[in-house]
């Protein structure tokens, strides 16, 4: 089937009390792992680009055409959305042009002000192609000169002046950082997830960035709470990475053609189909396709 918008689908998770994965791909072998792990659980899927692996994979147009081909050649039937991640502004308006059926512009690097003026420009293109749009309040947390932040909490007032541009789903942050979680992280600010959930109303789809490494008991109260959209990335390149290293610890690169590519990649592969459909279970959008 063809690509998606992430609208309707969302709305779907969020009304029914569960979350769509929206899972990062770096290359054709995280993005066919991707999608048969959807297929093969009936769950409906987000697949996301970042700025930089878009450009390493060739290009906004090459990953859509990519995307697109490989739902027909592996003939996928659930629904796919093709999204950009924490895109700049020039860069949504590129994926919109492009062929994604769903961009997030992250402008909370920006004055409010402006932030805001852009995210109704990037939501007026984009809905009128179809597509949907995911936008962010504050900043998600992370490590930064080997500093880890503890996650900051986004802030109420803006939450509720972004929503009302019309955007799809929102970014908050509630605690949650992107990269690996420290050993004394606190965990996520279920009491401002609420206040949040309170203030934009129960019907807005909210995302969970830096859903890598996020105990499964917080992620799935999370769920209940309004998070619709979990982000996960560093998990599974940290298990493609774990696998890959075995493969070649244990020597199998040197028997027979095990130097081939394809043999050499295929334990990563593997290792994010088994990710992708944990995490599918977890956030409960198996069969929900």
């Amino acid at each position: 089937m063809p690509l998606v918008s992430g609208s309707e689908i969302f709305k779907e998770a969020r009304k029914n009390g569960y979350a769509i994965g929206a899972y990062n791909t770096n290359n054709l072998e995280w993005t066919q792992a991707i999608l048969q792990s959807a297929q093969e659980k009936n769950a409906p899927v987000l697949i996301q680009t970042s700025m930089g692996a878009a450009k390493y994979m060739g290009g906004y147009k090459l990953v859509v055409d990519m995307v697109n081909n490989l739902i027909e050649s592996m003939n996928i039937t659930v629904p796919v959305v093709l999204h950009l991640d924490h895109g700049e502004y020039e860069h949504a308006l590129e994926c919109i042009e492009a062929g994604y059926s769903s961009v997030m512009f992250d402008g909370s690097s920006l004055p409010f002000d402006e932030n805001l003026a852009k995210t109704k420009d990037v939501v007026e293109r984009a809905h009128a192609k179809g597509m949907s749009v995911e936008c962010e309040v504050g900043t998600i947390g992370g490590e930064e000169d080997g500093i880890v932040g503890t996650g900051e909490l986004a802030d109420i007032d803006e939450c509720i002046q972004m929503v009302n541009t019309g955007i799809d789903f929102l970014a908050c942050g509630i605690g949650n950082i992107h990269g690996v979680y420290p050993e004394n992280w606190k965990g996520l600010d279920f009491d401002h997830l609420q206040a949040i959930t309170d203030a934009v109303g129960k019907d807005v789809p909210l995302v969970l960035h830096g859903g890598s490494g996020i105990p499964q008991d917080q992620i799935e109260r999370a769920i209940t709470m309004g998070i619709s959209k979990v982000n996960v990335n560093t998990e599974f390149q940290i298990a493609f990475a774990k696998a890959t290293r075995q493969y070649i610890e244990e020597g199998k690169d040197q028997e027979g053609k095990g130097f081939d590519p394809r043999k050499l990649l295929a334990p990563g592969k593997e290792a994010i189909i088994k990710e992708a459909k944990n995490h599918i279970d977890w956030f409960g959008s198996a069969d929900k396709a």
